[in-house]
């Protein structure tokens, strides 16, 4: 399996781009419906949800299956995940506000869930900036690690944003999905985390692991 995934990861991260591309090109042909602006950056946004969630759960995978090539998708898909929010956001500012900072600026005051996803969008440029090798050699592993958990704050935020989009029209089946995708995932690293401080505790102490008496 390792060496599958290690061949078709170029394939399947080119591939990636497709959605965006596709969704433009039925934008500029005026096929994305009544209201294509807004068809073109929820179709975005929700690609961007995708492939952020899709980039959290490449750990708990490879931990869960064995298969150490996992590790290598992990860059590309958080990659990607930063390429259709920034898009998401270009296609908002452009096509919906015509590029005008002070309506935008009006906009944002008028429905702060818009300023929640700029947030979400901005703690995402160190990441994607800090995501090749160079990076991690100069900021060193242990503090590129904790730069990096960040990715849940994120995500947390883009949840937010959605859920306070699609709160006004009372539609919340696909988000509650996802927020229990997100909540195992934070579950399965508080798991993590407790389970490395309870090993480390004995050797803090100076005293050997605690063994079952039976």
């Amino acid at each position: 399996m390792d060496r599958w995934l290690r061949a078709a990861q170029p394939w399947v991260l080119l591939a990636l781009g497709a959605p965006a591309v596709w969704l433009w090109g039925l934008a500029l042909a005026d096929r994305l419906g009544a209201n294509p602006a807004e068809a073109l950056i929820r179709g975005l946004g929700l690609w961007a949800l995708r492939l952020l969630w899709l980039t959290l759960l490449v750990t708990p995978l490879r931990q869960w299956t064995g298969w150490h090539a996992l590790a290598r998708w992990r860059r590309g898909l958080g990659l990607w995940a930063f390429a259709y929010t920034a898009l998401h956001l270009l296609a908002y500012a452009w096509l919906d506000q015509g590029g005008v900072v002070v309506a935008i600026v009006r906009d944002v005051a008028q429905r702060p869930f818009i300023l929640v996803g700029a947030l979400a969008l901005l703690l995402l440029v160190p990441l994607a900036a800090t995501s090749f090798d160079r990076a991690i050699r100069r900021l060193g592993a242990a503090r590129w690690r904790a730069l990096h958990r960040l990715v849940y704050g994120v995500a947390l935020l883009a949840l937010l944003h959605w859920f306070w989009m699609r709160s006004g029209k009372r539609v919340y089946g696909e988000v509650a999905v996802y927020a229990a995708v997100l909540a195992l995932l934070l579950g399965w690293r508080l798991r993590a985390a407790i389970s490395r401080a309870r090993a480390r505790a004995p050797a803090a102490t100076g005293r050997p692991p605690s063994r079952a008496r039976g």
